[in-house]
């Protein structure tokens, strides 16, 4: 019954945005004619998608990778998954692709999409990156243990909040850090926001206690002192201000290391020359130095694989995720 309900609300989830993009003259599939290209992101601007969308789409522009300019379009709703709508249902056309990672995956089964993301086609990783436990200033907790000690104390008492749907990384890294400390999962109170922006602002604005999320996306807030970063889920600490003092969860004795990934998709449907033009543009991409120091400024993993390398590694994602979904009992 949950997975109808969930599949009706997709459906009109994606009715009301493809009517929303069409009246403002977006989503319109480009003719093989033009020069550009677009990359969709799927979530709201200043999200992880958006930032790592961007950088690879500036240095492509900048080195003229692509021998044309991008339009970029944020695609907001369902965790990302209208946006995976719109990428499936733009099928043959060889001048759109979009940012993806785990978010997604998770996103489409929350709710209820017919398609996984290799569906789609699969054209690179290109970065791991790790999580943050954040908290506003003014947070009683000072350190890891001291969250983790209150939310022993009393589960119900701790609202978490993170920027991806039930199955994003946002989502697993609460639940797998509470089995770690001894926490049932299912008592963890979760808030689900559109992206790291929403959820700066419901931190900032106290409406939480502790966010999950990448820590590129907080870089501003963190070094300004709004919020503060209580321990990263790698296996080494991040280099930054307001970043460089703040331990792994190992480092605190918690047994967890977590990373989160992000990669790029083509329609389904595409021919096979077309998907090798744009790995290979992709790979020039990553080649620069320009996409290394993009790395090294948000703290990100380079962790590049393309085509069938690429596809083996979302299949296993996929079941990573359907297998905390059931344990959690939410598929």
């Amino acid at each position: 019954m949950v997975r109808h309900r969930t599949r009706r609300a997709l459906a009109t989830v994606v009715a009301l945005s493809s009517a929303l993009l069409l009246a403002t003259g977006c989503g319109v599939t480009r003719g093989a004619a033009s020069s550009d290209l677009t990359m969709l992101i799927p979530n709201s601007p200043g999200g992880g998608y958006d930032q790592t969308g961007r950088a690879a789409v500036a240095i492509m522009e900048q080195g003229d990778i692509t021998g044309g300019s991008f339009e970029v379009t944020n695609v907001i709703g369902a965790g990302g998954s209208v946006a995976m709508t719109r990428l499936m249902n733009a099928e043959g056309d060889e001048r759109t692709m979009m940012t993806a990672g785990l978010g997604v995956v998770g996103s489409l089964y929350s709710f209820g999409a017919p398609y996984k993301l290799d569906d789609a086609t699969p054209l690179a990783q290109l970065i791991e990156d790790q999580e943050g436990v954040l908290v506003p200033a003014d947070s009683p907790y000072k350190t890891i243990d001291d969250l983790v000690s209150a939310w022993q104390d009393d589960p119900g008492s701790i609202v978490v909040g993170g920027g991806s749907s039930p199955g994003g990384p946002d989502h697993l890294f609460p639940m797998q850090l509470a089995g770690s400390v001894d926490i049932d999962p299912r008592d963890v109170r979760y808030v689900v926001y559109d992206g790291g922006g929403p959820l700066t602002s419901a931190l900032l604005g106290n409406k939480i206690d502790v966010g999950f999320s990448g820590v590129g996306e907080f870089t501003g807030q963190l070094a300004s002192g709004e919020l503060r970063l209580l321990a990263v889920s790698g296996e080494e600490r991040l280099k930054g201000e307001g970043i460089s003092d703040s331990p792994t969860l190992t480092e605190s004795g918690i047994d967890l290391v977590f990373t989160n990934w992000r990669g790029v998709f083509a329609p389904p449907g595409i021919s096979e020359k077309r998907r090798d033009e744009l790995i290979g543009m992709l790979e020039e991409m990553h080649d620069t130095d320009e996409w290394q120091q993009a790395l090294a400024d948000n703290g990100w993993i380079d962790e590049f694989k393309t085509g069938d390398d690429f596809t083996a590694f979302l299949q296993e994602q996929d079941e990573r995720v359907a297998t905390t979904l059931e344990e959690l009992d939410l598929l």
